[in-house]
């Protein structure tokens, strides 16, 4: 018999059929800059130069690493595309940065449309909740490099922002406070620990007295999306810097936004960690140290302020519904 591209265990048709699953998903995200419709060589998107001065493009690029195999074996694809949008949301705009479009890159062992379907809803679910284009993005079969069940995602996200509105950490000094803004869960980062230590004794349906569902359930929790809250803090304020609280933990990443010669003092005491976070740590018997390294313990943004503005920053996100805490100090 001869050989086919399906026999080889591409699936052109599965594809088509994808591609026509998602496009109402993905038009949903639309808006008028959007020149181009779901299926042609590249994605189409007009700047209107009128709202801006001096703009500056600054994009970003992400995955969800190993959380893709909870999803995997909850067989619940719904919310790890949240994650992804979510995730790349926030690395642009602590930056300053207004996001104007998401892409995305999809690769499957074997291409089941409703999976790829379920990702993308949750792709869209995420870019209209942060005004986000979905323009485009690539659906990939890829048998022999990945198992038939799985996949892997990433995703890039363009923003934009005014030249002199640029927020990089420049501006931050000795006496600046840190204020502390809460995770939801791991947002998608530490989960090869998580993994290793809470799969080796639950699984993904056991329920624990510390968590209020599952432990898987407790595992897909969605990447909370700072947008709003960074947008009415830059607004108001001058602040100093922010840092999103992703691989890395608190320190490893609010250092990226601190300059050399001063030094980070975070209280560890002055908010309660989560209790998946706990139980984390007690299963595995992991340090306080390695732990603080790997998971953002509860914290998922951190906004450096000047000590004068701290009181206010608080009062209005407390009235945002995001409430923050004085969590540290920058020092020389």
């Amino acid at each position: 018999m001869a050989e086919t591209y399906k026999s080889a265990g591409v699936n052109i048709q599965a594809g088509d059929e994808t591609v026509e699953k998602i496009k109402s998903l993905a038009k949903s995200t639309f808006n008028k800059n959007v020149l181009s419709g779901i299926g042609h060589f590249g994605a189409f998107y007009e700047v209107d130069l009128k709202k801006w001065t001096n703009p500056v493009l600054v994009s970003s690029v992400d995955g969800v690493g190993t959380e893709l195999k909870i999803a995997f074996a909850m067989d619940k694809h719904d919310t790890v595309g949240q994650d992804l949008v979510n995730h790349c949301v926030n690395d642009i705009s602590v930056c300053g940065a207004e996001p104007q479009y998401f892409m995305d890159y999809l690769a499957f062992g074997k291409l089941f449309p409703y999976k790829a379907e379920q990702i993308i809803k949750g792709f869209s679910i995420a870019c209209n909740e942060n005004g986000v284009a979905l323009i485009g993005g690539e659906t990939a079969e890829m048998p022999g490099l990945y198992d038939e069940n799985e996949y892997d995602m990433s995703g890039t996200i363009v923003g934009i922002v005014e030249r002199e509105k640029i927020i990089d950490g420049r501006s931050v000094n000795n006496g600046d406070l840190l204020i502390g803004f809460y995770s939801n869960g791991l947002h998608t980062n530490g989960y090869s620990l998580a993994r290793k230590v809470l799969l080796d004794k639950f699984s993904v349906n056991d329920k624990h007295n510390s968590l209020d569902g599952t432990i898987g359930a407790e595992l897909l929790k969605v990447h909370k999306s700072y947008l709003g809250l960074i947008r009415e803090l830059k607004g108001k304020f001058s602040i100093h810097a922010f840092s999103h609280i992703t691989g890395g933990g608190i320190i490893g990443n609010t250092k990226r936004v601190v300059p050399k010669g001063l030094k980070i003092s975070v209280d560890w005491n002055c908010w309660n960690v989560p209790a998946i976070f706990q139980l984390i740590q007690k299963t595995g018997g992991i340090q306080d140290e390695e732990m603080r390294e790997v998971f953002n313990m509860g914290i998922g943004l951190i906004a450096v302020v000047d000590r004068k503005d701290a009181e206010e920053v608080l009062k209005i996100s407390f009235a945002l519904g995001e409430p923050g805490i004085v969590m540290g100090e920058i020092k020389n």
